[in-house]
Order: C-alpha cells, then structure tokens, then sequence
C-alpha cells in the first residue's frame, strides 16, 4: 500500500485526483490539501510515502512548500504535478528537493506508474521536461571521456536502462523497448544508482553527462 497526499488549490481536480488514488488498489489517499499552510501542521503525525504537489499555491508557492516540508521530513518523496514546465520552475523544484515533475495532462495511469516510481527511488518526469532538463545540464556540463571507472562498472544494459531514464521514459516503456519487465528495469535502476553512488534519476542522468556515459 502507497499513501499518497496531495496539495492542489483547484477544487475539480483535487477531487478527482483523491477520487483515482483512494480507488486504486495498492494506493490509499492519505489527504489532500488546498494549500500548503493546511498540511504542515499535520506533517509529522501523517502516515505518507509520496505528496503530489502543485507550484501556484494560495498563499505559500508549492516550491517553498518544498523547502518547509523537507525541514520536517526530509526523507518524504515529494512528486510535483503543475501545469507549468518552464526551466525555472523545474530546476528550482528539484533544487528544493521533488524527486520527480509531471505536468496536470499526464494520463491517470502513467501518473500511479510515476507514484509507484517515486516510492520506489526513481524521479519520474514528463519526457518533454526530461528532455529539457537533459539539454541543460548538456549546455552547463562539460563531458568527460568515457571509459572511466563508471563506464567500466555499467554493463550495457545499465546503459540502455540510463538512456531510457535521461529521455524521461517510465519503467514500462524501457521495459517494452528493452524487452525486459518493469521489474528488471526497477532492478537495473537500483544497481545503477549504487554503481553511480546517487540517489535519483535527476541525478544518475547528471553524472552519467559529467562522465561521457550519455
């Protein structure tokens, strides 16, 4: 069972979004929230693995609602789901600590799909934010050679995995184009980032553009 809260000013929306994760199997609507000041108090008492979290907020912005919710638990998975997918938005939300980024148009399945994936360790980001956040970093990075000790550890379906998560493709997807399951692309992921020594997708991508890998 995954708990999930979220915190969506739009009434429509949080309904129905509360509505698809409480009639889920496998996921249960822990508490949603028209703005940030309403969840804080009640932050340290909520049984909660993953927050969806809008940006434009009544009152404090979802990004500082970021900044205040990793002060109280810093271990909490914080997936932001905005309509917004410009540059800035996107690098100060991982910045301040989301672990993934999807805009509102992401199909019910492929949004459980990225719940599953926060749980699990990944960042699950629209593939178009993927893309500009890859294009970004490649524009702030300089390349290493490869053939370093990563590239040396990475074996080449490690690799591929890599490539699919830097095009900001699910698990299913790289699973389908890999011909492997959803749960070998999980298992693949987990020993990229021990072999990487990171913790996120944003972050495996980000070394593997430092190291040459991509």
């Amino acid at each position: 069972m995954i708990d999930v809260a979220l915190v969506e000013d739009n009434p429509t929306i949080r309904h129905g979004l509360a509505a698809l994760i409480g009639g889920t199997p496998g996921f249960r609507c822990a508490g949603s929230f028209g703005d940030c000041e309403s969840l804080l108090p009640r932050l340290r008492g909520m049984i909660l693995d993953v927050l969806l979290m809008d940006i434009v907020l009544p009152g404090m912005s979802g990004i500082e609602g970021v900044r205040r919710i990793k002060e109280i638990r810093p271990d909490l998975d914080i997936l932001m789901l905005t309509i917004y997918d410009d540059n800035d938005r996107i690098f100060e939300a991982l910045c301040a600590g989301a672990s993934g980024y999807l805009v509102k148009k992401t199909p019910p399945a492929r949004l459980l799909e990225a719940i599953q994936e926060t749980r699990a360790g990944g960042s699950p980001m629209s593939s178009h934010i993927a893309r500009q956040v890859v294009t970004l970093l490649r524009r702030t990075t300089a390349p290493r050679p490869a053939g370093g000790e990563e590239d040396c550890l990475l074996t080449r379906r490690e690799r591929d995995v890599l490539h699919g998560l830097s095009e900001g493709d699910g698990y299913q997807e790289i699973g389908q184009r890999l011909h492997i399951s959803a749960d070998t692309v999980r298992f693949h992921i987990r020993n990229i980032y021990r072999k990487l020594h990171v913790h996120s997708q944003s972050e495996a991508v980000a070394k593997a553009l430092r190291k040459g890998l991509l």
